[in-house]
C-alpha cells in the first residue's frame, strides 16, 4: 500500500515531534557545587591567620563527626561553608571531647585555636553542644 504524500508529511512531523520531546526528558546534568574562598559547598574550612588567605584554606572537614587538630594555634578563620543548617565547633580534647570553646553555625569567625584539639560538624545545627 503506497502512502499519499500528505499522510509521509504528517508521520515524518510527529516522529520530529517525538524526537524534540525525548531530547527535552534526558536529565540535566548538576551545577558543581559553589566554592566560597575556596571552600567546597558542603565544607567546613580553617584558613591559616585572620584572612581568607587569597582562597587557600590550610584546612578542609567534610564528614560529620569530630575531627583532630594537630599544630593549628593562634588565630585562624574558621568558616562553616556546610549547607542544611550544619553547625562547626571546636572542642578543647581530641575526639570531640573536653569543653566547647566556639562554634559557626552560618558564616565565619576569627578565633583563637590555640586551646582547641577537635572541631566537630554536626548535621543538628545545635551548638553548644557540649563536647
Amino acid at each position: 500500500m503506497r502512502k499519499s504524500g500528505l499522510t509521509m508529511k504528517a508521520t515524518m512531523a510527529a516522529a520530529a515531534v517525538g524526537v524534540g520531546v525525548l531530547s527535552l526528558a534526558a536529565p540535566a546534568e548538576a551545577a558543581p557545587a559553589a566554592s566560597s574562598e575556596g571552600c567546597p559547598s558542603g565544607y567546613v574550612c580553617i584558613y591559616p591567620g585572620a584572612s581568607w588567605n587569597g582562597g587557600s584554606p590550610s584546612l578542609k572537614f567534610y564528614t560529620y563527626g569530630y575531627h583532630n587538630l594537630s599544630n593549628v594555634v593562634g588565630t585562624h578563620r574558621f568558616f562553616n561553608n556546610q549547607t542544611g543548617g550544619a553547625s562547626a565547633y571546636a572542642c578543647s580534647g581530641y575526639n570531640g571531647t573536653g569543653s566547647d570553646l566556639f562554634g559557626v553555625t552560618t558564616g565565619w569567625a576569627d578565633e583563637n585555636f590555640t586551646p582547641a584539639n577537635s572541631v566537630v560538624l554536626d548535621a543538628s545545627g545545635n551548638f553548644p553542644k557540649n563536647c
